[in-house]
């Protein structure tokens, strides 16, 4: 399934980027500021200096200008590829850690889950941006299965998963930030889990 840009974010370039860039930017600072609950259309328009009429007519809703703002963050995170397994892993542990620690990053994530749970438009937004992103790392693991490092047969999504479930369980489950003992921890069994073959496909 193709999945649909967020409303507001098509016609690139000349005015229409500029009020995409300027709302975007906007959102972000209230997001360093207050949580997702206390963000409105009136509060993105006084920062921003777009008209509310403007923004309410390309994103909609609130809940759309900061899917837009994921998707525009998420973009920016890096698929490792340093020819080693475990730098990798490392690397884009570290990624998804600096990342989520940042406050208004964090306040993305929160805000959208809970979004999601009311909103299946929001829903499906985010479950794509989770599954295209997931998809994109999982280079690192193709990538250490043609050099032998890991097992031919290894389900490289299971492998990013399993990487993943712990940084976000902490992050949207517990609420917390994402310590360097976290980072070391997962790492370390990841790594351990695909060397020694837990992530084979059976059969």
């Amino acid at each position: 399934m193709t999945e649909r840009p967020p409303h507001g974010s098509a016609r690139p370039g000349g005015r229409t980027a500029r009020t995409r860039a300027a709302v975007l930017a906007a959102a972000y600072e209230e997001l360093d500021r207050d949580s997702f609950a206390e963000l409105t259309l009136d509060r993105l328009a006084r920062r921003s200096g777009v008209h509310v009429s403007t923004i309410r007519r390309r994103w909609r809703t609130v809940e759309g200008v900061v899917v837009d703002l994921l998707a525009e963050r998420s973009s920016t995170l890096p698929t490792p590829d340093t020819g080693d397994f475990h730098r990798d892993l490392r690397e884009l542990t570290q990624a998804i850690a600096d990342f989520n620690n940042a406050l208004r990053n964090r306040n993305v994530m929160q805000g959208l889950l809970a979004a999601a749970a009311h909103d299946t438009r929001v829903e499906e937004i985010v479950r794509n941006a989770f599954v295209r992103r997931t998809e994109e790392v999982t280079l690192i693991v193709r990538n250490a299965v043609e050099r032998g490092d890991v097992p031919e047969e290894t389900d490289a999504w299971e492998v990013i998963a399993s990487l993943g479930a712990p940084l976000y369980y902490r992050v949207l489950i517990l609420r917390g930030s994402i310590d360097d003992r976290l980072v070391h921890t997962t790492v370390e069994a990841t790594y351990l889990a695909a060397r020694s073959g837990v992530f084979a496909r059976k059969g």
